[in-house]
């Protein structure tokens, strides 16, 4: 089994307490508060998910194309 390096070990652990420290500090919030956090977050998830989405397509639409790519000047 190979060893993690203490980056990754830090990186894991910092996400996840702030994963889970987010979900325990939504539970006690003011729900308008909650549900404005939440609905800008899934806003942004959204937004980015398409984001790559749509460059992943366009890329793919270059090569189909004979285009060079996503290269620039």
């Amino acid at each position: 089994m190979a060893k993690r390096s203490l980056r990754t070990r830090l990186l894991r652990t910092a996400m996840t307490l702030a994963v889970g420290g987010s979900a325990f500090a939504l539970s006690g919030c003011d729900p308008a508060v909650r549900t404005e956090l939440l609905t800008g977050l899934e806003t942004t998830t959204t937004s980015l998910s398409t984001a790559l989405i749509s460059a992943f397509f366009l890329s793919l639409e270059d090569d189909a194309t004979g285009g060079t790519g996503l290269t620039t000047t």
